[in-house]
């Protein structure tokens, strides 16, 4: 989708002057997007330069495809450029990344990054690695583009810098079709155009560009089948290999048949969904067909980014957001795999969704629209905030309201907690989900349930198993404040306040956003990090991970009185449980599941420490 589309020389006619005016409007209308003065003016400088750049050579005719909005995702590309082939008479496209610096040099620490004169803050992408993104990963959606794998190429165009100015970046650019240019090689840059378009109309181009069906292309399919494949090899077991063998046979049928099926995989903690869902992406992707990952967590989707994809930027696009699939075409996919799938929201819309889209329009009705065969992997027990709809019976309703068939396969019979299922039914137990009172606990030669006696005690226990190479990991219920990193007189975060204070113990929360702050790993890898031990996670952080050994803090929000867990959501700091926005019987499931997905972290122990001391007395009496 693209928010505007010219001719390059319509651009620059008088009938077009207040363009950036109608860029500015079209976002706001279409997306809800307020655009800045400064956005407007680079606007208003940028889009005018690579115009008369296309008329000077001969290609006014050309088509700009302005703030073109990638699939599947929010974000945008500059401009492509949309014509014909100079050489075979076929479409041709560039991706044009425009940057208004005048100076930049490449950073020593990573040459993908650089660092712009007058510029504060990190260092920003290099623009070509930037376009050459862009044009990666619509080559990946576009199905209209698998027909010539050599149309689409991508530029960095820095048209106020002189090429000694930027000289470094250059070092960086090995790719032929990923080109550099700046103020001082205009006419490279015009050479370069009149070389890839002929000077025809390239209407017709933009039309299938545009109208092009979104799916991932045998190309992305195949590299991210060998990128998944290449990970150490999962085991599949028993209700697992059901479940696997299960999926697979519904795409067949899906596709010999024609026949939609919705397939639900329910399990406990560490009872192998993700697994299942990597060794599904991995097999679906290797056969070729259209195939997804998506999760509703941000920690989640950017560990599967970091771990499964290794960084490749080709592999990273197959992992969406649920959100992602508000505008996506009824059964585009052959297999969508909603891993998490108790995260599901109520609906996709939020305050920065335009208003268009805003039609109420259940969420899992987009995913269960979007694929012949929707898979949906949960924890019904996980649900942890107000809207979260991910349930079996959620599912269920919503696809058999559709006339669509749905296969329900339990992992009951495995958890994780070293494969304790004592384990998992004594924290059902203990936090009153099941309705049973707390009992004992009698011991497990596979897991080890202690109770410590204070935050210190815990930290210590838990900090040399980290030393010996085991990963640990220490949470608390949301009961303290959250505070921003502290900054430094330049404005940069450089340490985070510790607000989780008990006694004369204080360690900070997990880094609120997706940038470290010293030694501190951004949230969404606070889990898998090493840098994550020293800061206590919550909930939003820890859920969908795993680690060795497990600390969890008891806050004031859930006490023990007569024997029976009580929750006081008075005590609890967590803007999502205000009370205009959930009822007390509602706030108390959410904090009793909260409990429950930190109690069952952890894979060989967990540590356990309440701040309230009738609590800390009952436990002592549960947990010799």
């Amino acid at each position: 989708m693209t928010v505007l589309r010219l001719t390059a020389e319509s651009l620059l006619s008088p009938v077009e002057q207040k363009f950036a005016q109608k860029l500015a409007e079209q976002l706001k209308m279409r997306d809800g997007i307020t655009v800045s003065r400064s956005e407007v003016r680079s606007w208003e400088r940028s889009l005018p330069m690579v115009a008369q750049d296309l008329v000077s050579a001969g290609l006014g005719r050309v088509e700009m495809l302005i703030e073109y909005k990638l699939p599947l995702t929010s974000k945008r590309a500059d401009v492509v450029l949309a014509g014909v082939d100079r050489r075979t008479g076929g479409d041709a496209y560039v991706v044009v990344e425009l940057k208004q610096w005048s100076r930049a040099e490449v950073w020593d620490d990573d040459p993908s990054r650089v660092l712009v004169h007058n510029m504060t803050g990190k260092p920003k992408l290099h623009p070509a690695l930037q376009a050459k993104g862009y044009a990666e990963y619509i080559f990946g959606f576009l199905a209209e583009l698998a027909k010539n794998p050599d149309a689409l190429h991508a530029v960095a165009y820095l048209h106020n810098a002189a090429k000694g100015d930027v000289a470094d970046l250059y070092d960086v650019v090995e790719d032929d079709r990923t080109r550099l240019f700046t103020q001082s090689t205009r006419g490279a840059f015009i050479d370069y155009l009149r070389d890839r378009f002929a000077p025809a109309p390239g209407h017709a181009a933009a039309d299938r560009f545009l109208s092009s069906e979104v799916r991932p292309s045998k190309q992305l399919l195949a590299h991210a089948a060998k990128e998944i494949r290449d990970r150490d090899q999962f085991e599949l077991l028993d209700e697992q290999r059901l479940a696997y063998e299960l999926v697979l046979h519904a795409v067949d049928k899906a596709r010999k048949e024609d026949l939609k099926t919705v397939v639900v995989i329910t399990g406990g903690p560490g009872s192998g969904k993700s697994v299942i869902a990597l060794s599904l992406l991995g097999a679906l992707s290797g056969r070729g067909l259209s195939v997804l990952h998506a999760t509703g967590s941000k920690s989640f989707t950017q560990t599967m980014r970091r771990h499964v994809a290794k960084g490749d930027p080709r592999t990273k696009s197959m992992f969406k957001y649920f959100n992602n699939f508000m505008e996506a075409a009824r059964n585009g996919l052959d297999v969508l795999i909603c891993d998490e799938a108790h995260r599901i929201r109520e609906v996709s819309a939020n305050r920065y969704t335009p208003a268009r889209l805003r039609t109420g329009r259940r969420q899992v009705d987009e995913l269960i629209d979007a694929a012949r065969v929707p898979v949906f992997l949960l924890d019904g027990r996980q649900n942890v905030r107000p809207g979260e709809m991910g349930t079996l019976e959620e599912i269920r309703a919503h696809a058999e309201g559709k006339g669509l068939n749905v296969q329900h396969v339990s992992l009951d019979e495995q958890f994780r907690c070293g494969g304790s299922r004592k384990y998992e039914e004594w924290v059902l137990r203990l936090l009153g989900i099941d309705g049973r009172a707390p009992e004992r606990w009698t011991g497990d030669d596979d897991f080890e349930v202690s109770l410590v006696e204070s935050p210190q005690e815990m930290e210590d226990l838990l900090r040399d198993q980290h030393e010996r190479g085991r990963t640990a990991r220490m949470t608390a219920g949301f009961c303290w404040p959250w505070s921003n990193p502290r900054e430094d007189a330049g404005g940069r975060e450089r340490s985070l306040v510790p607000d989780v204070v008990i006694g004369d113990w204080a360690r900070p929360w997990n880094v609120k956003g997706d940038r470290a702050v010293g030694d501190a790993p951004p949230s969404e890898l606070w889990a898998t990090n090493p840098g994550g031990f020293g800061q206590v996670g919550c909930v939003y952080t820890a859920q969908g991970f795993e680690y060795d050994w497990n600390g969890v803090i008891l806050g004031p929000d859930l006490v023990f009185r007569n024997g029976r867990p009580v929750v006081r959501r008075e005590a609890s700091r967590d803007p999502a449980l205000r009370p205009k926005t959930v009822t007390d019987a509602q706030a108390a499931e959410l904090i009793r599941n909260t409990y429950k997905v930190l109690l069952t972290r952890g894979m060989v122990g967990t540590l356990i420490y309440s701040v309230d001391k009738e609590t800390q007395d009952f436990l002592s009496r549960l947990i010799p």
